[in-house]
């Protein structure tokens, strides 16, 4: 079956998948549009940040594993730019955080400067110490007398400095265009970290880009876990604004009850799913921009370019590009979308919750769904990322299931209590089967790069 072919019908199974979850109670589908719009939402979100992981690895064979940390940033960034500021933080410490921070930038800057103008020699070596232990010091107790001031600040409800929505605590919600506003920002933070991560780890060869990437995105998590006064830390920061109606409201809209009772549905139904759908358009419009803009880069003579610099580094270098630099964009391009996404994830969960960030779900996962929808190719990134996600959703209740088949006939007891708790491990068990069988009979993925 030619590729022209075999593409439009992968999408078209992979919707029936979430059609069959709709309308379909048996089995393993549930029957309800609730549902599938869920999982629907959430594979929009994922198939966006495999197409940023698509633009390292399939544009250019950059090997990034610290794809939670850019998402993550995704999600900080909808906390500071949608929620409101924290009445009195800032005058109480926010000012001397951020003098801190510039302190602490001070030293740095200043270490250089030592380095660059004194000669190599025992003083020089003193004078940089000198300024790094004092710039620290100094950038200590400017920066923790701020923190704890804020961090005072009702800290059961509060206890961070907010952000920049200007409807204040009691209208906040009303300005739910803050939380689309987040999304190119999370973009521009991640691509900002982006920079700094590839200007110190592009050099290094592919297996130690990979560990410098893991462990940069530990660093990122370990700080909004950490530090309170900017995330609220583990104590999460809900009750985020949305860019659509709320159930609520809809459920109070004489106008909505008539239109729910029309389709035959009862309103407390009807508006869950008005608003799943709602951002179901939302991601899809972003998606869909995205793809069209990663398409005309790939036929682009950029896109040529960065092809060539992955399949042959040392010719390219040879013909004039300049390497690094190339690298250093297209790193930067791809942890952007990956930021755009975890905005646009947190903005849909309706919290910043940092420990839910791990490996295994915004790193491992999605690759997966790069490789498994066919790295170099867009469109097999994006099916990749329904596909896998439908899945990892799916293969619970499939496991549960399973379980239950397999131990209906034997005696309770710890084997059969083992065995039904087992049903949990199913994802990673099945995932692991997924990929094997992609590698082995279609090894360039299912959309494979023409």
């Amino acid at each position: 079956m030619s590729q022209t072919l075999r593409t439009p019908l992968l999408f078209a199974a992979v919707a029936a998948l979430f059609i069959l979850e709709g309308t379909t109670n048996a089995w393993i589908f549930s029957g309800s549009w609730n549902s599938s719009l869920t999982i629907l939402n959430m594979a929009l979100i994922s198939a966006i940040m495999a197409l940023g992981v698509n633009l390292q690895w399939g544009y250019a064979g950059l090997f990034n594993v610290g794809i939670m940390g850019f998402v993550a940033l995704g999600g900080l960034a909808t906390v500071v730019i949608s929620m409101p500021a924290t009445p009195g933080a800032w005058s109480a410490g926010g000012f001397r955080v951020i003098a801190g921070l510039l302190l602490g930038a001070a030293t740095i800057v200043a270490a250089i400067l030592v380095q660059k103008n004194m000669a190599k020699g025992r003083m020089r070596a003193l004078a940089t110490l000198a300024v790094l232990i004092g710039g620290f010091f100094l950038y200590r107790f400017v920066f923790d007398g701020g923190v704890a001031a804020i961090e005072a600040i009702n800290p059961a409800l509060t206890g961070y400095l907010g952000g920049l929505n200007p409807g204040g605590p009691e209208g906040y919600r009303a300005h739910g265009y803050m939380a689309v506003l987040a999304w190119p920002v999370g973009a521009l933070l991640a691509a900002g970290a982006a920079w700094v991560v590839g200007k110190t780890a592009l050099g290094l060869r592919s297996d130690y880009l990979a560990i410098a990437t893991l462990g940069i995105s530990e660093i990122i998590i370990a700080v909004l876990k950490n530090e309170d006064w900017l995330s609220r830390g583990v104590k999460n920061v809900i009750g985020l604004p949305r860019p659509v109606p709320y159930e609520v409201d809809l459920q109070n809209s004489a106008s909505f009850t008539e239109r729910a009772a029309s389709w035959g549905l009862d309103t407390t139904t009807a508006s869950t799913i008005a608003v799943k759908l709602n951002y179901g358009l939302l991601f899809t419009l972003v998606l869909v921009l995205l793809l069209i803009m990663s398409q005309a880069a790939l036929n682009s003579p950029w896109g040529r370019m960065m092809r060539a610099i992955r399949d042959n580094e040392v010719a390219a270098e040879a013909m004039g590009k300049d390497v690094t630099k190339r690298h250093l964009q297209i790193f930067i391009l791809g942890s952007a979308v990956c930021g755009m996404a975890g905005a646009m994830m947190t903005t849909l969960d309706g919290q910043l919750t940092p420990g839910t960030y791990n490996p295994l779900r915004f790193t491992f996962l999605i690759w997966v769904m790069v490789i498994v929808g066919g790295s170099g190719n867009n469109f097999g990134a994006i099916l990749g990322g329904f596909l896998i996600w439908f899945l990892w959703i799916q293969v619970e209740p499939i496991g549960n299931w399973l379980m239950g088949v397999i131990t209906s006939g034997m005696a309770d007891g710890d084997l059969k209590t083992h065995l039904i708790n087992s049903a949990a491990h199913m994802r990673l068990f099945t995932m692991g089967i997924v990929l094997l069988l992609v590698l082995r009979f279609s090894p360039r993925g299912l959309v494979p790069e023409r």
